[in-house]
């Protein structure tokens, strides 16, 4: 069977504002299982998780048939990355230990089948609101994650959730601006590759829009979507790259 790299993101699972969590973890599952003999490398572009903190000597519950996806095809030999988003930023040890993963956070530039490939969550690049950038600092600083861990989980989760569910309701209210966060990916792009003019593709989740487009000279934008509505993914192998959705 012919061998694919994939890249999917934003799965929010566990997401408070999704109809029915256990549905979409069996779905996420359902299509892993039916890459399995075809996946080469697997890479989740962040946002897997729409709520995790490790503490110290437990994990959040949850997520058993996706972790135990992930962990049989590890241990089949599938390599898989996972890049931080922003709300899956507290991975620490366990998932690399337990499931056998890579976890990345920022950016790489990788070869794949002889192209380079620029990936990251984009969450962090271009020019960030300044709340943003705040937010995004005090949930990196150690400190500030040594402080969160001293509360109890009875506490933390339902906060989390919360703040979760607040977020996507009050941006769908105001009408999130796709076109002014597909814009400051461009705009990083067009800087970024001015810099590295043989990168070939930029692949970015975080938007939640679903779109491939040309920068320059050949070069391509791919932004992935997500598994909330779209159920979108990107595969590539030796002949290129293609955008496709599951409907399994």
């Amino acid at each position: 069977m012919e061998k694919y790299t994939y890249f999917l993101s934003d799965l929010h699972l566990g997401a408070p504002y999704m109809e029915d969590s256990r549905d979409s973890e069996k779905r996420i599952v359902a299509f892993l299982d039916s890459i399995s003999g075809s996946a080469d490398t697997i890479y989740l572009m962040g946002d897997i998780l729409d709520y995790w903190y490790e503490y110290r000597y437990v994990v959040p519950r949850g997520y058993v048939r996706f972790f135990g996806k992930l962990s049989q095809l590890s241990d089949s030999g599938v390599k898989i990355i996972w890049f931080k988003g922003n709300h899956d930023i507290w991975i620490f040890d366990y998932l690399p230990r337990e499931l056998g993963i890579e976890v990345r956070d920022g950016w790489s530039i990788d070869e794949i089948y002889g192209k380079k490939v620029f990936l990251n969550h984009g969450d962090g690049v271009g020019k960030l609101e300044p709340s943003f950038k705040i937010i995004r600092s005090i949930f990196r600083n150690k400190f500030c994650q040594w402080m969160f861990a001293g509360i109890h989980p009875r506490w933390t989760v339902p906060f989390a959730y919360n703040w979760s569910a607040h977020s996507r309701k009050g941006g769908e209210q105001r009408g999130i601006p796709d076109e002014k966060l597909l814009k400051n990916l461009r705009d990083f792009v067009d800087e970024f590759h001015a810099g590295h003019p043989d990168i070939n593709y930029y692949i970015f989740g975080h938007v939640h829009v679903f779109s491939r487009e040309e920068i320059k000279d050949g070069c391509e934008m791919i932004v992935l979507g997500e598994w909330i509505h779209t159920f979108s993914y990107a595969r590539m192998n030796t002949e290129g790259l293609e955008l496709l959705k599951w409907h399994g």
